[in-house]
């Protein structure tokens, strides 16, 4: 029989039975159905401009995962997330691959001593001065007697886990790029407080009047010029900030441990690069004022500069934005789940060849090798170099970063 030759999908292509305006860097055929249906409920919203949506999109809770969503006067919550601020940060050393030593279990061993991962908090705060990131700092803190009277009571806690990596998809690696430069690279969010902020604004939003007949009541919105909209930025933006400084904390430790582990290197960093990919953003779109949530999505304005990382261990890509206006600006957050984590330990556990299948995808990675990253093995996720190919009008990758040490919560 002869073969057919696939024709290269071209992109955006439009979700068919949308009601706004819906452009996708993905084919519905390699979509999920729940997250297309998903996708459609945001884009019957009446308040939504456009919705674009990138090729790592899977279903998320309330909006998709990958989303980026155009409304003139309303924000849901749902359509940032409950991990405010979740994001990552990357920085380029003058280590090359020759100057790293053989085994880098010792190295791996004193940045899980000195960085929480998992549930685990600092027994003592983080001396920021020591680290040159004092400027703002007491301000920040300041505000947080002006956050909802819901979270008072997780000062502290918040304070201990400033700095902290928490768990999931949240990690800290050792790169090397094409020219085995060495890069220090994290993935992070706002941790217990932001998800504590989200939950008590997403509750208020669903007892709304207006939300009361949508199609998904994850997907309540508050309106510009209200109390509630009001209360909703005002705790969003500080717990961006908590969690662009807690990445810029933990940066900082991952570069004195280093400093300390390659002591005789004169060892020197570029600036880091640290973005978010769960957030909201006021920006110009079609020439009008619009709110922007970005759910598992970076910005990529002409120059911006941002990390796109894939699964774990297989590295991440730093990329440049072109500030295509069809993507609303936008690009993918990393490679996207392939899998549900039930199904991937399901799949990786049967017969019990966990062992073998943590052995086989990571290879000589250094790393945890115990069940409890099952969940989190690169054939849970889809191919990144697939999803940086669809959307080569949104970046154009500088650098690829291949991973030798990883550290997950």
């Amino acid at each position: 029989m002869r073969r057919v030759k696939r024709v290269r999908d071209s992109y955006p292509v439009e979700l068919r039975g949308a009601k706004a305006p819906t452009l996708m860097w993905a084919t519905e055929r390699d979509v999920d159905e729940q997250a297309l249906q998903q996708l459609r409920n945001i884009a019957a919203l009446p308040w939504v401009h456009g919705l674009r949506v990138m090729p790592d999109v899977h279903l998320g809770k309330g909006a998709t995962v990958g989303s980026v969503i155009a409304m003139e006067h309303a924000i849901s919550p749902a359509a940032v997330g409950v991990d405010i601020g979740c994001g990552v940060s990357g920085v380029r050393t003058n280590l090359f691959a020759h100057d790293l030593p053989d085994n880098l279990h010792s190295l791996r061993s004193a940045i899980e001593s000195r960085i929480p991962v998992g549930f685990h908090s600092h027994d003592e705060n983080v001396d920021v001065k020591a680290l040159g990131l004092e400027r703002g700092w007491q301000s920040f803190w300041s505000k947080f007697r002006d956050l909802d009277d819901g979270v008072q009571y997780l000062e502290t806690r918040a304070q201990a886990q400033m700095g902290t990596l928490g768990g999931g998809n949240h990690f800290i690696e050792l790169c090397l790029d094409a020219d085995d430069r060495v890069w220090l690279t994290l993935h992070s969010g706002s941790r217990n407080i932001g998800k504590e902020l989200a939950d008590i604004h997403i509750s208020v939003a669903k007892g709304l009047p207006h939300n009361q007949d949508l199609p998904d009541r994850d997907l309540a919105v508050f309106f510009r010029d209200t109390a509630e909209m009001a209360a909703y930025r005002r705790d969003l933006e500080w717990a961006q900030e908590f969690a662009l400084r807690s990445r810029a904390v933990m940066m900082g430790l991952f570069k004195r441990i280093v400093e300390e582990h390659f002591d005789g290197h004169d060892v020197t960093f570029d600036e880091p690069i640290n973005v978010h990919h769960n957030y909201v953003a006021e920006e110009q779109i079609d020439g009008r004022p619009m709110l922007v949530t970005r759910k598992g999505a970076i910005r990529a304005g002409s120059g911006d500069l941002a990390l796109i990382p894939g699964s774990m261990g297989t590295g991440s890509h730093v990329v440049r934005g072109l500030g295509n206006p069809a993507s609303f600006q936008s690009a993918s957050h990393g490679a996207g789940r392939r899998m549900s984590r039930t199904a991937a330990r399901r799949a990786f556990t049967r017969n019990d060849r966990g062992a073998a299948a943590i052995a086989a995808q990571l290879g000589n990675v250094e790393s945890r090798r115990d069940a409890g990253i099952i969940d989190e093995l690169p054939e849970a996720y889809k191919d990144l170099h697939s999803v940086l190919e669809a959307q080569k009008d949104l970046v154009e990758v500088v650098q690829h970063l291949r991973t030798v040490l990883c550290v997950k919560g």
